[in-house]
């Protein structure tokens, strides 16, 4: 099965900067000496100095350097050095008040990073704070502290502002939402660009990539189903599955054991739990996997249910194949679904 793109297809996707295509191939230009990614925005060299590489390593080895400009030996949309020191920082102490005046004495421009905020979590940074003083507070409440009491202890300077704070991220007032529960969010990085999961504490609720257009449905239909508001927070399925999805991409994990907690209907739960016993490196076609769960019948509602899954990679949609041997649609992409397929072939 022949899973790979052709030079044009490349040299296009170069062409027009198109970020989706991260990590699926490096371009090598023979006139600079440089590579890139393929969402570079240097000017686009003519086709007949291009050479496409699968990985930086072999780039590296042909003789070519990584391009200052686009840096392709970082991961994608890393946050930088300072912005995940504040965020450790404020994991280990929300109730932190991080302020512009702050961010000046540690060299910091506010203005970048509130565009870096609103660019990754679509929220500004002090907005983000809020988010992580308000979680704390939600949670004691919730174990029976009065609302007066978490409000102070949160770090808020009175009772009407944590209400108002409160009232903004819940919709509502704390007596009225109290029933809620939490789902914590954390944003990371990989070789195939940036990720959001989310976990509740039974499990990984939520493993997709950012660019998902279906996104923000699935983050509203989440809180429908276990009537949770997602916050920001700390959480140890959130560390788990971020060690564990680390580790995949490095060739050393086949198998995960971090916990899940994906709601759904039985039928979906099914295709998702056969989806899970698809070998590493193996693929199914929808008629096998509707023959798996004892319905051969039922192909397009294992294909419908495919598509609601929301925990990409450890629920492997993506070993899921057409009949004939084509990729079929897939959340993230299919070029991230052919790169996991053809990365997984060969490492396992």
């Amino acid at each position: 099965m022949d899973r790979s793109l052709n030079f044009q297809e490349k040299y296009d996707a170069y062409c027009r900067n198109d970020a989706r295509y991260e990590g699926i191939f490096f371009t090598a230009v023979k006139t600079t000496g440089v590579f890139c990614r393929p969402g570079c925005k240097a000017r686009a060299p003519k086709p007949e100095n291009v050479l496409f590489f699968d990985t930086a390593q072999e780039a590296i080895q042909n003789g070519f350097r990584p391009c200052k400009r686009c840096k392709p030996m970082e991961h994608m949309d890393a946050a930088p050095e300072y912005i995940r020191n504040i965020i450790a920082e404020l994991q280990d102490n929300p109730f932190l008040r991080v302020k512009d005046y702050d961010l000046r004495k540690r060299n910091i421009e506010p203005s970048h990073i509130r565009r870096w905020f609103k660019k990754n979590h679509n929220m500004t940074f002090h907005a983000y704070q809020r988010m992580l003083r308000i979680n704390i507070a939600f949670s004691q409440i919730k174990n029976g502290e009065t609302i007066t009491m978490s409000a102070f202890d949160s770090g808020y300077d009175s009772l009407s502002g944590f209400n108002e704070g409160y009232r903004s991220i819940f919709g509502d007032s704390v007596s009225r939402t109290s029933n809620k529960s939490i789902i914590n969010i954390v944003r990371f990085t990989t070789p195939l660009g940036p990720m959001f999961a989310c976990a509740t504490e039974h499990g990984i609720c939520l493993l997709e990539f950012t660019d998902r257009r279906m996104l923000e449905t699935e983050f509203k239909d989440l809180c429908h189903k276990l009537n949770a508001v997602i916050l920001p927070g700390s959480n140890p399925h959130l560390e788990r599955v971020q060690k564990e999805i680390d580790e995949y991409f490095t060739g050393e994990r086949q198998s995960f054991t971090v916990p899940l907690d994906s709601p759904g209907t039985d039928f979906q739960k099914r295709v998702w739990k056969a989806l899970q016993k698809i070998p590493y490196g193996k693929t199914r076609s929808y008629q096998q996997q509707a023959i798996a769960i004892d319905n051969p019948n039922a192909v397009r509602a294992v294909g419908s249910a495919n598509g609601q899954n929301r925990i990409s990679i450890l629920i492997p949609c993506h070993r899921v194949i057409a009949s004939d041997g084509k990729l079929a649609g897939y959340g993230g992409g299919l070029h991230r679904k052919k790169w996991l397929l053809d990365f997984e072939s060969r490492n396992v």
